[in-house]
């Protein structure tokens, strides 16, 4: 058996081919990670409901989605400045990241707690969704395919 680097017969019943990059692997991150999380909200929703009922349930979730709207944003900005301007990308990334901190911080102080939210559930539900969330996205990147070099030119025939 021979492999389709050296000459010979090729193994198997074709080429082998190459696979090519990850289509949009902002996109697909997001909705990966976006499973995740929403699986840690199940998680931390099932103790808050039964030891503190409804508003148990509604404070883990509001942290977690609180959460995934945080990191959601990165990834689409991440898609849609990634394909536009891959150079502009990063600082991209630190400007939004100090819009949403600084945006994030200035809603929640100026809408302040509500009355019924449990602050306990609210942070457990957003611990989890970050450890889901960040675990997914390890997940995803170790598993991305991207390409580093440019795929070699065809050779002619008359090329030897």
């Amino acid at each position: 058996m021979t492999s389709n680097a050296e000459s010979g017969r090729a193994s198997g019943s074709g080429p082998v081919g190459v696979s090519g990059p990850t289509r949009s692997l902002w996109l697909r991150l997001l909705a990966l990670s976006s499973a995740a999380g929403a699986g840690a909200l199940i998680l931390a929703g099932i103790p808050a409901v039964i030891l503190n009922g409804p508003s148990g349930v509604l404070s883990s979730t509001l942290g977690g989605l609180l959460v995934m709207l945080f990191f959601a944003i990165s990834l689409l900005v991440g898609h849609f400045m990634g394909r536009n301007n891959p150079s502009g990308a990063i600082g991209m990334f630190v400007a939004t990241y100090f819009v949403k901190v600084v945006g994030f911080a200035v809603v929640l102080f100026v809408i302040g707690a509500p009355a019924w939210l449990h602050g306990q559930w609210f942070l457990i539900g957003a611990v989890a969704t970050v450890v889901f969330w960040q675990a997914a996205e390890i997940y995803g990147f170790s598993t991305a395919r991207l390409q580093i070099y440019n795929d070699p030119e065809p050779k002619e025939p008359n090329d030897v």
